[in-house]
């Protein structure tokens, strides 16, 4: 006799699985904006959160705050549409039901800490690095993860294994990062480990959102992609919470909340491109989202930096952007030609 299914625990399989390998090349075709637009949201959540965190005060916990005022934002905003969308509040009761009824991993639901630390990190280093460093920075760590985790089979649609197009993108990505690296040296008296230090921590966010995007894929699987961004909202808020309370334990100041408006924006953005990664992540795969939303990330980057800080551009970050290009773009053509 089969067991009875309460009819909010979410089915740990569905008749027809949205994958990379069922997904249609028009559904393919379509969505290629929706991931280049989630590079561009985390170019512009970029620059908000370094600026909130220079106008919040100095050190760990001005960024630290900055970090908690964006993830948290993002979360009322969130719970009230929870509340409100009866759908997403039923798969959302339905989620923690299939946790306890042992249908989804408990440490799926653990992802926001990821998206947690990349958030944080926006506020500590963006200010230093600049827009465009952070995201090549951010881009060189994502992208070679993003082939670790297709590999391994971490994210929703299975083992995707190393092929030459998935490494030329990922390596290019790499060079970008490195040549950004030396642009800054080159427009800095010099690269100081303080300069070294600050740069690992976007490699670091981007190693840890690649992982975030397939474990929120299989959450998504279950639950659909709003229940899994509260949830990821709420376990980065848990988590922001805590690092705030210890930053107070390092040197630096608060002085008050800033006045400019669009300054408290960082929480819509984290909702558009989490909500949106856990859509496409099941349809392209996380290299393939990563690659795509790259493009977006760079272009937006320099775009930002030419206005708002130009004296952090140089040759080599051109020279950068236009490789992570070449890489999106190369990839995509050896895939179609059939090169494995």
């Amino acid at each position: 006799m089969s067991r009875a299914v309460h009819p909010d625990t979410p089915s740990p399989t569905s008749t027809t699985p949205l994958t990379p390998a069922t997904a249609s090349t028009r559904l393919k075709a379509l969505t290629v904006p929706a991931m280049l637009a989630i590079g561009g949201f985390v170019s512009v959540q970029s620059l908000i959160n370094g600026q909130l965190a220079a106008g919040l005060g100095t050190g760990l916990r001005a960024g630290a705050l900055a970090a908690v005022i964006s993830f948290g934002s993002g979360l009322v905003l969130l719970t009230a549409w929870v509340l409100l969308h009866r759908p997403s509040g039923r798969r959302l009761r339905g989620l923690y039901r299939g946790v306890r009824a042992g249908h989804v991993p408990l440490q799926l639901l653990l992802g926001g800490l990821f998206g947690a630390a990349f958030v944080a990190s926006q506020g500590l280093a963006t200010g230093l690095l600049g827009v465009a460093l952070f995201i090549v920075c951010f881009v060189a760590g994502q992208s070679v993860t993003a082939l670790l985790v297709d590999h391994f089979g971490w994210g929703p649609s299975g083992r995707t294994a190393i092929s030459l197009p998935r490494l030329f993108g990922a390596v290019l990505a790499v060079v970008a990062a490195v040549l950004s690296g030396v642009q800054v040296g080159l427009s800095s008296t010099s690269v100081t480990p303080a300069l070294v230090l600050t740069a690992a921590l976007p490699l670091l966010a981007g190693a840890g959102t690649s992982i975030q995007q397939g474990m929120n894929g299989r959450v998504a699987v279950h639950a659909g992609p709003w229940p899994t961004t509260w949830n990821n909202f709420l376990v980065g808020t848990a988590g922001l919470l805590v690092f705030l309370a210890l930053s107070f334990l390092a040197p630096g100041e608060l002085v008050g909340l800033p006045g400019q408006w669009w300054l408290y924006l960082g929480g819509l953005f984290g909702i558009a491109f989490i909500s949106l990664s856990t859509v496409m992540v099941r349809i392209h795969g996380v290299l393939v989202l990563g690659l795509w939303a790259v493009a977006g990330q760079v272009v937006a980057a320099v775009v930002i930096d030419l206005v708002v800080a130009p004296e952090e551009l140089g040759p080599l970050s051109w020279v950068a952007a236009g490789l992570t290009l070449v890489g999106v773009l190369g990839a995509m053509t050896l895939r179609a030609r059939g090169v494995r």
